[in-house]
C-alpha cells in the first residue's frame, strides 16, 4: 500500500548503514529504501563510510580526520541539493562529530533539518551537555523522537519534539514455526555482548531455568567485548552446552532466527524503543524484558510482554519459566503483540513522516 506525497520530494538522509547491522544503521537502510519505494528521491550521507584511503582506519586518532573532512563535503553538497535534511542522531561522540555538524551546514546553506534523536541515553547527554549543545538542537527544524520516552525526556529540556515511531516490515516477520512443536524450547537473545545490555544477566537466570527445561537451548545473537567473560561465566555456571553465542547475525537472516524461537529476553539496562522487542512482537514470539527506559510504552505488562527489573534473574527466571510452560498464556501474549505492533508499519509510519517534511519545508518558506 502507497503512502502518497512523496513522489520528487527531494529528501537527504544523513545516517548509518550496516555494517555492522544495529537498531539505527537497520533503520536508515530500511527508511531509504522505503522513501525511493514512494517516488522520494533520497541522498544519503553516511556517517559511518568506509575510510577512504583503506588504510588510515588503522591509525587511531588520524582516522577521525580521515572521515570526517569528506563527510563535511557530503553534508556540503546534499544540502544545497534537497529540500529537507533528515538527521538521525544519538548521543557522545556521535552527536558532536556527525549530529550537530550536519545542523549547522544545513542551517548555513538555508535547508530544513529534521533531528531524529533516537538514543536511549538522551537524559544524561544532555543533563550534562553544554549550552551550546541544547543551542544546537533548537536550532533544528523539527526534533523527532521515536517514543513517548523520548518525548517526556526532552520536554524536560523545554524541547517541544514530535513522535514518529521506528519502522517494522511486517512482511519479513512471522514465518512459520521452523522447529517441532514438541522440541525443548529455545530462547533467543538478540543484543550485543556489551555492558548495558547485560547479558550475564540472561546467562543466571537460563541456569535457573534449565534444571526444569532439560534440553532447552540460549543463543545469543550479537557480537561486542564481552564476549570472553560471557563464554567463561557460562562454563561457571555449568550451562556451557546449553548456550550458542552466534555472533553477529545479519539482518535479513533475523526473521529466521524469530522463526526459531519459543522466547525473546530483552536484558538491557538502558533502552529507549528497542528494535529487538518489536520484530520479536512482529514474529508471535513470546517477550520477557527488562523494565527500563522506554520499553514500558511500547511493551504492556501481562497484556503484551512480562517486563521485569534490570539486573534481576530470580525474576527473570520467573518469567520465562512461566511463559515456557504455559503455552496458552505465551500464546495470547504473542497474538496481542502482534495486534500491536500493526501501528508501526510503514503505512502508518510513512504518513507521519510524509507530514514531518511537509511541515518542515513549510516552516522554513
Amino acid at each position: 500500500m502507497a503512502v502518497e506525497g512523496y513522489k520528487g520530494l527531494r529528501l537527504a538522509v544523513v545516517g548509518p548503514l550496516p555494517p555492522p547491522s544495529g537498531g539505527m544503521a537497520n533503520q536508515c537502510k530500511q527508511l531509504i529504501g522505503l522513501l525511493e519505494g514512494e517516488g522520494a528521491q533520497v541522498e544519503l550521507v553516511r556517517t559511518n563510510a568506509p575510510y577512504q584511503p583503506a588504510w588510515a582506519g588503522k591509525l587511531p586518532g588520524l582516522r577521525a580526520l580521515f572521515r570526517l573532512v569528506p563527510y563535511l563535503f557530503a553534508l556540503w553538497r546534499a544540502a544545497g541539493r534537497c529540500q529537507v535534511m533528515h538527521v538521525l542522531a544519538n548521543s557522545g561522540w556521535a552527536w558532536h562529530l556527525f549530529a550537530a555538524p550536519a545542523i549547522w551546514i544545513a542551517r548555513l546553506r538555508g535547508t530544513p533539518v529534521i533531528v531524529n534523536y533516537r538514543g536511549g541515553e538522551a537524559q544524561p547527554f544532555f543533563a550534562a551537555a553544554p549550552r551550546w549543545v541544547h543551542r544546537t538542537l533548537a536550532s533544528a527544524s523539527m526534533l523527532v523522537v521515536p517514543s513517548a520516552f523520548l518525548d517526556g525526556v526532552f520536554r524536560d529540556f523545554g524541547f517541544k519534539p514530535v513522535i514518529v515511531p521506528n519502522i517494522i516490515n511486517l512482511e519479513r516477520f512471522g514465518l512459520p514455526k521452523s522447529g517441532e512443536s514438541d522440541a525443548p524450547p529455545h530462547v533467543v537473545v538478540t543484543r550485543n555482548l556489551e555492558p548495558i545490555y547485560d547479558i550475564p544477566t540472561v546467562l543466571s537466570a537460563f541456569s535457573r531455568i534449565l534444571p526444569h527445561l532439560p534440553g532447552a537451548r540460549l543463543t545469543i545473537a550479537g557480537s561486542g567485548p564481552e564476549l570472553a567473560r560471557l563464554e567463561a561465566l557460562a562454563v561457571e555456571l555449568k550451562i556451557a552446552d546449553a548456550v550458542r553465542f552466534a555472533g553477529r547475525i545479519d539482518n535479513e537472516q533475523i526473521p529466521a532466527l524469530y522463526a526459531s524461537a519459543d522466547l525473546m529476553i530483552n536484558p538491557s539496562t538502558v533502552d529507549n524503543m528497542p528494535i529487538s522487542i518489536l520484530e520479536a512482537f512482529a514474529s508471535r514470539v513470546p517477550v520477557v524484558s527488562t523494565d527500563v527506559g522506554g520499553v514500558p510504552f511500547i511493551a504492556e505488562h501481562g497484556r503484551t510482554a512480562l517486563l521485569v527489573p534490570a539486573r534481576d534473574p530470580r525474576q527473570m527466571a520467573e518469567a520465562m519459566l512461566d511463559l515456557l510452560v504455559h503455552k496458552d498464556k505465551a500464546c495470547r501474549m504473542s497474538e496481542a503483540a502482534r495486534e500491536e505492533v500493526k501501528q508501526y508499519a510503514w503505512q502508518v509510519i510513512g504518513a507521519k513522516w510524509r507530514v514531518a517534511y511537509q511541515r518542515a519545508i513549510s516552516q522554513q518558506g
